[in-house]
């Protein structure tokens, strides 16, 4: 037993020491499971981080080639900022930065995230002058108070080292120059000085019970000096909280001196002043262009220099895209306070904000030249202005001009010959080649067809070169560029020769003009008669009466036959509408034309209730003529019966019983063209027209009647007439012509019988160019008007908003909005096109509606509207979306639609045209079709 025991327990031994064992080694096989996961992890990681990095660095890649190609990408260098600002490229983050400051003007945020970002960096290479540098530059860019905060939170960190105080307190003076008049944060600035200096208080201050020296109580009493006039200095510049700075000082101060409470209610009185001013622009949504003007007009009235460019530096600061502003801002330094420096800076900054607007480069070179800058200087403003990217050719003529007058104005003329003379004439001639080269392949257009560049060159080599030769090569290549037909060039060229010339040259440019000219060749033609009635020899005078004689002969010839060309094409187009008329007429089936008669025979006795003409069923209808005859006299109003028969026309208001019509006031006879205007583009969907337009135009006159146009069917065609009472009412109605109603523009015209008016024109497209406008298209047919105008808010004051529309109301997915002026609807296109709306990508231009071809005129040949299908362009093309307001009562319908009558399909009219062997409907069949219904 002793011995089964001893093998139980030694058998027992082995399996809990098996059971030790395999624990461990189950333990050490989930550690090293562990380790392995937590190693693959680490390893996806780093797989995941390092397939990061390539991707951003392939970004980047792609950013910097970007920029290769267009330096101008203001997006692009946001991009490559951010990415290697994460990838924690330093050095190639500086470069990045460094060049979009070169190109544009940095933010306020931009710029603290930089200076925030070499500030850590010169802890480590404790190079402070960088620092500094870059802090200039950024306080250059624009007047920012968290930006010189920052700066003299900065300098104070080195007050440490030599000079260092002064450093801080030159920062501090500067920021107060600069920001200390700013209403809402100037007090910052001027508290971070205090708090500066009452530090600085603390260290030249005496242990207590220590008597000062005299040399520190002389530091002493300068530091109490200097906190004393901070105060005063601050409590006499209107600011917030000027009420806390004031008791702060009294606390301070243990009293305050009799002067400063004068100067502090004056400031005080001024702030109450512009609370209200401010309290706009704390309410206001950017761009608050509206609340900023009124706030630099009340400024400009209270005429202090410097809060007005303080005001106007507030401005700009979050309106720096607007050009207008701008503007405003350096005319004001230009006219007024005349700084160099001041001036400059605003001018430089005004165009790196605004590069595509000529006028500002234009003033900026003018400030250049008042300034006395150097010559190099302008030279290096100019090229940069060539390659500024203006929006019209006449931008660059502009520009030229500008430069070319400086140019002439530094040229001392006494001297035969001289170093800006050469450079002036070379200028001349590569303004000549830039325009033909450059602007001409650009834009498709010259800018300058009437050679004013060339007209002004001629001009100085006349006047100041004595050199008429080279004037007249000039004037020579001038009327060679297609101004040898216009009078008033070659009388520009007589004036010339006149002037500086000969007598031989001025009897050779009255000759070659009367030969020339087509515009106005009785008054050159004058011109020279009376030239040698002054001056010329009697074979003189000869030779010039044969001249204008034959000249005017052969011009009344050609205006004769151009006017007989004119009437035959009017007499031709007269007889091709009556052809056309004539075969229309002429194609209409016979069934077509006994259905229409059968229908008039039917609706003059209608209003009996049909009792003679029915073969069937007249006794159930005999009982209800009543009721009938007044469901069709409601017809003109839009309501129709339910048992009106579908050929029905309907009767007029005023229709007996009997079928006479009575005397009523919308019979022609009573109506009065002459009182009466034509309203059309109305929605269909109005509601009570009649009354509608009765309260529209209530306050234009009496009104006599007011006719609704009303389809068969009872629905409102969107057009009608209102007679007043005399025509003096018409002129004031015709001032509410495309007033909105319901969403849509009203047209209001003349009532014009167009059969014996037919050249009248009804309406007037705008064709032109409307630089204050923008056309958006690819809008969500979900967009409102509020939310457009939200968006477009942003980029100038609006004047209007319009969503273009179908008759029926239903939207088209396109819009006008039109700004203030023309800067403001540029900026916009800039910035709106391509946006996103809705998950739509939307596109936007300078409104510029296409000329309407002939084939789009009412009065055109019908022939070319039939013969050629409706083109469809692109959103800015001849689209029809430019149009599409037209009235379609002006349309003509293509030739390939059959007209539809009293609400007939037109597939049904074909079917029935096309049945031939079908009988014709007698009045009993078309009885029995009505009241099988």
């Amino acid at each position: 037993m002793a011995a089964s025991r001893s093998a139980e327990q030694t058998h027992l031994a082995q399996d809990m020491e098996g059971e030790d064992v395999g624990t461990d080694e189950r333990d050490m096989d989930s550690e090293e499971g562990e380790e392995e996961a937590m190693a693959e992890e680490n390893s996806d990681e780093e797989a995941d981080s390092s397939e990061d990095e390539k991707e951003n660095e392939a970004e980047i890649q792609r950013l910097e080639e970007q920029l290769s190609i267009n330096a101008f990408d203001y997006n692009c260098h946001v991009d490559l900022i951010k990415l290697l600002k994460q990838e924690g490229e330093l050095i190639r983050l500086r470069k990045a930065r460094q060049k979009m400051s070169e190109l544009f003007p940095l933010t306020e945020e931009i710029w603290l995230v930089w200076l925030k970002d070499e500030i850590r960096l010169t802890e480590e290479e404790s190079n402070r002058e960088k620092v500094y540098e870059l802090f200039e530059r950024a306080v250059k860019d624009y007047i920012c108070p968290d930006i010189w905060l920052e700066y003299a939170q900065y300098s104070i960190g080195g007050m440490a080292l030599p000079g260092g105080i002064d450093k801080v307190r030159s920062v501090f003076e500067r920021a107060l120059t600069a920001v200390g008049l700013h209403v809402t944060k100037g007090h910052m600035v001027w508290e971070a000085y205090r708090e500066f200096e009452n530090v600085i208080l603390t260290t030249v201050q005496p242990p207590p019970g220590k008597i000062p020296s005299h040399h520190e109580q002389e530091l002493l009493n300068a530091q109490l000096q200097r906190i004393h006039t901070l105060f005063r200095r601050q409590l006499a510049v209107p600011l917030m909280v000027m009420e806390a700075t004031f008791a702060e000082y009294e606390e301070w101060a243990d009293g305050v001196p009799e002067t400063v409470p004068h100067q502090y209610k004056k400031a005080l009185q001024l702030m109450e002043k512009c609370k209200a001013l401010e309290e706009a622009l704390s309410v206001a949504e950017p761009p608050k262009l509206a609340e900023y003007q009124a706030y630099i007009d009340y400024e400009l009235n209270e005429g202090d220099p410097a809060r007005i460019q303080m005001i106007f530096e507030r401005a700009l600061a979050e309106n720096c895209l607007v050009p207008d502003m701008w503007a405003k801002y350096t005319s004001y330094l230009d006219r007024q306070l005349k700084i160099k420096d001041l001036v400059l800076s605003a001018h430089d900054r005004a165009v790196r904000n605004c590069p595509w607007t000529m006028g500002l480069w234009k003033g900026y070179i003018l400030a250049l030249e008042r300034h006395c800058a150097d010559h190099q200087t302008v030279l290096d403003v100019f090229e940069k202005a060539l390659n500024a990217g203006f929006i019209q050719a006449t931008d660059y003529v502009e520009i030229w001009q500008a430069y070319l007058d400086y140019l002439r104005r530094r040229v001392d003329f006494s001297k035969e010959s001289s170093k800006e003379l050469e450079e002036l004439r070379s200028s001349f001639t590569r303004s000549l080649d830039y325009m033909k080269q450059d602007v001409e392949e650009r834009f498709g257009e010259s800018g300058d067809p009437s050679c004013i560049i060339m007209q002004i060159w001629a001009r100085i080599e006349a006047l100041h070169c004595k050199n008429m030769q080279k004037a007249r090569e000039l004037w020579d290549n001038i009327m060679t560029k297609g101004n040898a037909k216009y009078a008033n060039m070659w009388l520009e060229y007589y004036n010339l020769e006149r002037s500086y010339g000969d007598t031989v040259h001025c009897r050779k440019a009255l000759h070659r003009a009367v030969q020339c000219t087509s515009d106005y060749p009785e008054h050159v033609c004058e011109v020279l008669l009376t030239f040698e009635r002054v001056e010329g020899s009697l074979e003189d005078w000869d030779v010039a009466v044969q001249k204008t004689e034959t000249k005017l002969n052969r011009i009344n010839e050609q205006r004769a036959k151009v006017a007989v060309k004119e009437a035959n094409s009017a007499r031709q187009e007269e007889e091709r509408g009556q052809q056309r008329r004539k075969t229309k007429f002429e194609k209409k089936p016979q069934k077509k034309i006994q259905k229409g008669e059968k229908r008039k025979a039917e609706q003059d006795n209608y209003a009996g209730g049909w009792n003679d003409d029915l073969e069937q069923g007249s006794k159930r209808h005999k009982g209800n003529g009543g009721r009938m005859s007044e469901e069709l006299m409601e017809t003109e109003t839009g309501h129709f019966g339910k048992t009106a028969p579908p050929g029905f026309k309907p009767v007029k208001r005023g229709t007996k019983m009997d079928g006479s019509v009575a005397q009523e006031e919308n019979q022609p006879e009573l109506r009065n063209d002459n009182c009466s205007i034509f309203i059309s583009n109305l929605a269909y969907t109005l509601e009570e027209p009649e009354t509608k337009l009765r309260t529209l135009f209530d306050s234009c006159g009496p009104i006599k009647q007011i006719r609704p146009v009303f389809s068969n069917k009872g629905g409102f065609k969107g057009y009608g007439y209102v007679q007043f009472e005399s025509s003096i009412s018409v002129p004031e109605a015709l001032k509410l012509d495309r007033k909105e109603v319901e969403g849509r523009p009203m047209f209001v015209s003349p009532c014009v019988d167009k059969s014996k008016n037919p050249d009248f024109k009804v309406f007037k497209y705008n064709t032109s160019i409307e630089k204050h406008k923008i056309f958006i298209s690819g809008l969500p047919f979900s967009c409102t008007k509020e939310q457009l105008a939200e968006i477009c808010k942003h980029h100038g004051s609006l004047k209007e908003v319009r969503l273009v529309t179908y008759r029926s109301g239903k939207p088209k997915g396109l819009a006008y909005v039109e700004f203030a002026n023309e800067s403001q609807a540029a900026q916009a296109v800039l910035k709106l096109d391509g946006m996103e709306v809705e998950g739509n990508k939307i596109s936007v231009a300078i409104s510029n509606p296409p000329r309407r071809s002939a084939a789009d005129k009412p009065s055109s040949s019908r022939l070319s509207t039939d013969a050629m299908p409706r083109q469809f362009h692109g959103s800015r093309g001849k689209g029809r979306t430019q149009l599409s307001l037209i009235p379609r009562s002006l349309h003509r319908q293509s030739g390939s639609e059959s007209k539809v009558e009293n609400g007939t399909s037109a597939p049904s009219v074909a079917a029935t045209n096309s049945a031939s062997d079908t009988k014709p409907l007698s009045n009993a069949d078309f009885a029995k079709m009505l009241l099988n219904k």
